[in-house]
């Protein structure tokens, strides 16, 4: 089993910055629970208000960082991580930072846009929704002379003159190979598996699945059903699975989920026909449910980003920009990531992922993403945490 890991962890060393461009189909952009891309809870999510913002500290001698996150839907990660170390790192530098977040409606992402271009913040990093209203976004921004940083995803043919995000084609293939680790632990060296993709309309779901599927294919399992799951929504991907589950009879091997909240949909169903546990699944984002369902044994894996190293890579390009200082932005960005629609180049921050199995939780506490309270909540958890030396 070590040895396994040793290879998966060797895909997904953690946080270590990428200067090559993303591999195989080139038109990198990530992750997702409703707790998802990252953190959080599943179906407990309290939705921001739609006028959320927050001011940073003190006044910012260049101007003002606008932030425009998705949703809380797809995943908590934007609200209870991406907010407060994106708030962080601008008040530590001074920087006034105005975040607000579009509640997964297009029509608002583009009114926050708007606002914030007419405001005239010095720079804007968005998270777009879907790449036609992300392309609107920066082509207004691009209008007003205003640099924006595409933030986690890719706005494809959106001409952003920056990216900062994972390597989503190596977060694919570490799940993939998580998911060949954990069969293989199992003792299942062939058989079919179920791809439950993200959003068709978020290209890092493209790019997951990629990865995913090449790793899984490579080492000699199939495909039983493979079905995307639009907007990132646990509860679609319920009735999704389930709809798999009956036109399959059981009969797969395995689940890929793209994250944690369509690996906890997956593992829903896969409960109530007494099989949690014994069909491995996997996820992605390092949710508190998802490391809890990791260490229960019900979900194999799950993949860790580091959003706190993602949201400091993207202030401190912000804060180059809003300075006026290209050479730094540019000196920071020295990895390039392909966009397809448009076949540009796009100077690029990438991050590696870290693959979490359950005798490696505590490296997602360690790194102060959550907390053993977070996890440790009853008393068969807590056996667990115990167990795993999850402090």
């Amino acid at each position: 089993m070590r040895t396994q890991r040793a290879v998966v962890a060797a895909t997904g060393v953690a946080f270590a910055l990428v200067v090559a461009a993303c591999g195989g189909g080139g038109d990198t952009a990530t992750d997702t629970e409703t707790g998802a891309a990252g953190g959080g809870a599943e179906d407990t999510t309290e939705a921001a208000p739609e006028d959320t913002a927050s001011a940073g500290g003190g006044s910012a001698e260049g101007g003002t960082v606008g932030v425009i996150l998705p949703d809380t839907a797809s995943s908590a990660r934007w609200e209870s991580a991406d907010r407060p170390f994106l708030q962080e790192a601008f008040d530590a530098a001074g920087v006034t930072a105005d975040i607000q977040n579009a509640n997964g409606d297009t029509a608002a992402f583009q009114t926050i846009a708007d606002g914030m271009i007419n405001a005239g913040v010095e720079a804007l990093l968005i998270v777009n929704l879907d790449s036609e209203t992300g392309t609107a976004v920066i082509s207004d921004a691009a209008a007003a002379g205003i640099p924006v940083i595409d933030y986690d995803r890719l706005t494809l043919g959106g001409g952003a003159d920056y990216y900062v995000s994972f390597d989503n084609v190596a977060v694919g293939t570490t799940i993939g190979e998580g998911l060949v680790t954990c069969l293989q632990d199992a003792g299942t060296t062939e058989g079919e598996v179920v791809l439950l993709n993200g959003s068709p309309t978020d290209n890092n779901a493209t790019l997951f699945k990629q990865g995913y599927q090449t790793a899984i294919e490579a080492a000699g399992y199939g495909v039983a059903d493979d079905q995307a799951v639009p907007d990132w929504d646990n509860t679609v991907a319920g009735t999704i699975f389930e709809q798999i589950f009956t036109n399959t009879g059981g009969d797969f091997v395995g689940v890929a989920a793209a994250n944690d909240g369509l690996g906890g949909a997956a593992i829903s169903v896969l409960e109530r026909n007494q099989l949690a546990g014994q069909i491995p699944v996997t996820g992605q984002d390092a949710t508190d449910e998802g490391l809890q369902r990791v260490l229960l044994g019900t979900q194999c894996m799950t993949v860790y980003k580091a959003v706190r190293a993602e949201a400091e890579a993207a202030a401190e390009l912000a804060i180059s920009l809003i300075s006026g200082d290209t050479a730094a932005a540019d000196g920071l960005a020295t990895g390039s990531t392909d966009d397809s629609v448009s076949g540009e180049a796009v100077p690029s921050v990438l991050l590696e992922p870290q693959a979490i199995f359950r005798d490696n939780v505590q490296d997602v506490v360690a790194d102060g993403y959550t907390t053993a309270e977070n996890l440790c909540t009853t008393p068969e958890l807590q056996a667990a945490c115990d167990e795993v030396g999850v402090e």
